[in-house]
């Protein structure tokens, strides 16, 4: 099953039921009209919708119409909460090299993860609004999933029943003001502006194959300018999987429906297979030169994350995003 949002000018937007292809669209609005509801009341509501989406692709549907990805905001625009991991290992090891640090032994063993802002999820066809090109402007191309409830203590092999949604995501970074708050020792906020998201969220059923060991075996696409940079595989290199990630939050609380889970920058150690954010290829520079060439985003800059299923086929429709002035 494949859903999205709609903006409609309220905060939370409309939930629309989405063909296979993405082409057609129907509104739920009879089931359910935000997704926040669909995620309280999983069990209830999500057979009604599956059924919705059946009619939808055997073009029984009598009041489908064409999806058009530009009208998306976020699959869920508020969120509980936003949890983004670092699961690709490698990427945090390479990083920090770079600057001459040593990486802990624990990396590989306790994952790596923030509390990001979650009040402002944007659709990915949304500019990136940036005050100033001098915060060193960043795409960063993940994976998200969506859980219901998860209670407190639930290990991985609970956990992985708990997700429900899996999407794309431009994690932007404004990568000159990290190092001063890190320095802080109280993690990310300026440098962590609204995060985007695929204009579709789908359910791990719709991914076949592609899903297993709880993630997802299958290249992601990203475009900076229109030249292709980086197809890593999202599942070759992930270190730590999503129902992990989801069981490092849950140690010590429980995690409530409607909270999103990041996977992090996906990264292979084949380097070959290209970046999903700048700062990687960067890091690469200064190891064989002494310094980066690659300047960051500039105003007018786009940026285009996309995954494709075996037949060439878009998952979860394409991030397109451009870069563009704060306008006071």
């Amino acid at each position: 099953m494949k859903l999205a949002t709609l903006r409609d000018g309220s905060r939370d937007g409309q939930l629309v039921v989405v063909s296979r292809d993405l082409t057609l669209a129907h509104y739920a609005s009879d089931i359910a009209g935000r997704m926040q509801r669909v995620l309280d009341d999983w069990q209830f509501v999500a057979p009604q919708l599956n059924d919705l989406y059946q009619t939808l692709n055997d073009g029984r549907a009598r009041h489908a119409f064409a999806f058009d990805p530009r009208q998306c905001a976020a699959p869920l625009p508020r969120a509980c909460q936003w949890a983004d991991g670092s699961a690709y290992v490698n990427h945090v090891e390479l990083m920090r090299k770079a600057r001459g640090a040593e990486m802990p032994e624990s990396f590989w063993t306790d994952p790596l993860m923030y509390q990001g802002g979650s009040d402002d999820m944007i659709g990915g066809r949304e500019d990136i609004v940036c005050a100033s090109e001098e915060f060193g402007i960043d795409f960063e191309a993940e994976v998200a999933v969506i859980t219901d409830d998860v209670p407190m203590g639930a290990g991985p092999a609970v956990t992985a029943g708990h997700i429900k949604l899996v999407m794309l995501v431009n994690d932007v970074s404004l990568r000159n003001l990290i190092p001063a708050e890190l320095a802080k020792g109280f993690g990310f906020l300026q440098s962590k502006p609204a995060t985007a998201f695929s204009p579709a969220a789908v359910t791990p059923d719709e991914l076949g194959s592609a899903w297993r060991g709880g993630k997802v075996h299958r290249p992601l696409v990203v475009h900076w300018n229109g030249t292709k940079v980086g197809e890593p595989d999202a599942g070759a290199d992930m270190t730590f999987n999503f129902p992990q990630l989801i069981a490092h939050i849950t140690r010590t609380r429980n995690v409530r429906a409607g909270s999103i889970i990041g996977s992090g920058t996906v990264s292979n150690i084949d380097r070959s297979r290209g970046y999903c954010c700048i700062a990687e290829k960067r890091t690469l520079e200064t190891l064989t030169d002494g310094k980066p060439t690659t300047p960051f985003m500039k105003y007018g800059d786009t940026v285009r994350i996309e995954m494709f299923d075996g037949d060439g086929r878009s998952i979860f429709g394409a991030l397109e995003q451009r870069v563009a002035p704060l306008r006071r």
